[in-house]
């Protein structure tokens, strides 16, 4: 071929002179786009943008992405004027942090805070290689929970976390709180349906008491280091103790948001907490057609809002839009 882009031939010596202005130029402003516009002098930063998920990410999570998700563990995080507190993410029994805060983590760091979360409870062997969390004891969890506490005020400069926590990350934390000193380094804590003062688990408890089986299910429980599902029962010697000296300590600020159509903590009413700076929010009441379920609070609409507004401007006269329901179970 004799045309200009043939092997071998020198361009012009005119069209050599741009081409290495040209490409400097592109270099910079690649860069320019790669590292960001600053922002004027004056401007406030601009809040992040995370892709928030919902229940089919929280399944893919569950197994793929155990120990991360989205806009959560980012530790060059500093914490802003408007939300000062680091918000420490606390996952269920049964599940891990990947799984269970696909929506609401992502949220939480796209209005602005530092949101952290760890797994816990992982010891039993049934973790399914460290998927299934919160199953051991829940005094050894609030330890757990102790140490990461330390580990987020440490990197961010903060004096006190915030807390949201789903079923037994609703409950456990008050451990924390109240046993192990955590009352200092906490400013609020928001909890979904928590297992607060133990779960009939939709009757069964009662049943196997009338039975005379819980005996030999607790010894099981204890045997295959299953302690955590043992903690949580109605009336056992762990619920009994950790609200022996009442509900809730000075200086904390608490949520409680639960659902009528729970199965898993029951009665849903257990849950709340009585004491002073309590807000015990039912979501039936402020959206009736709601037929979101215990697990089901991760992914709802209504139950977000809530606590955007409990970890924010904590009006407490807040309504939440009634759309993007969660499911039912």
């Amino acid at each position: 071929m004799n045309g200009p882009s043939a092997p071998g031939r020198r361009l012009p010596r005119s069209l050599r002179r741009g081409a290495a202005a040209v490409v400097p130029v592109a270099l910079a402003a690649t860069a320019l786009t790669a590292v960001g516009t600053p922002a004027h002098a004056g401007e406030q930063p601009r809040k992040p943008s995370y892709p928030v998920g919902g229940v089919a990410d929280g399944v893919r999570n569950f197994l793929l992405s155990p120990n991360a998700v989205t806009g959560v563990n980012d530790w060059s995080c500093k914490p802003s004027a408007e939300h000062p507190n680091p918000v420490v993410l606390v996952h269920g029994t049964g599940v891990n942090l990947g799984a269970n805060w696909v929506k609401m983590g992502p949220t939480l760091a796209n209005e602005g805070h530092c949101v952290y979360a760890f797994n816990y409870g992982m010891g039993s062997p049934f973790n399914f290689g460290g998927r299934v969390g919160a199953l051991t004891g829940i005094a050894k969890s609030a330890e757990t929970m102790s140490g990461f506490v330390d580990k987020v005020l440490a990197s961010t400069g903060a004096k006190k976390v915030s807390v949201l926590g789903h079923s037994q990350g609703g409950m456990m934390p008050n451990y924390y709180i109240k046993r192990l000193g955590g009352a200092k380094k906490v400013d609020r804590l928001v909890a979904l349906a928590p297992t607060n003062h133990g779960t009939t688990l939709s009757g069964l408890t009662n049943l196997g008491h009338a039975l005379g089986l819980m005996g030999l299910v607790n010894g099981a429980f204890d045997h295959l280091n299953l302690q955590g599902l043992k903690d949580q029962e109605d009336g056992s010697d762990f619920q009994k103790a950790l609200f022996a000296d009442g509900d809730t300590v000075p200086g904390v600020r608490y949520t409680v948001i639960a659902t009528k159509h729970d199965r898993v903590s029951t009665p849903y009413s257990q849950g709340f907490l009585k004491g002073d700076n309590v807000r015990n929010v039912v979501v039936q009441d402020q959206c009736p057609k709601n037929p979101v379920g215990h697990i089901g609070l991760f992914a709802d609409g209504p139950t977000t809002q809530d606590v955007v507004n409990a970890l924010g401007a904590d009006k407490p006269d807040f309504k939440p839009s009634c759309e993007d329901y969660g499911p039912p179970f």
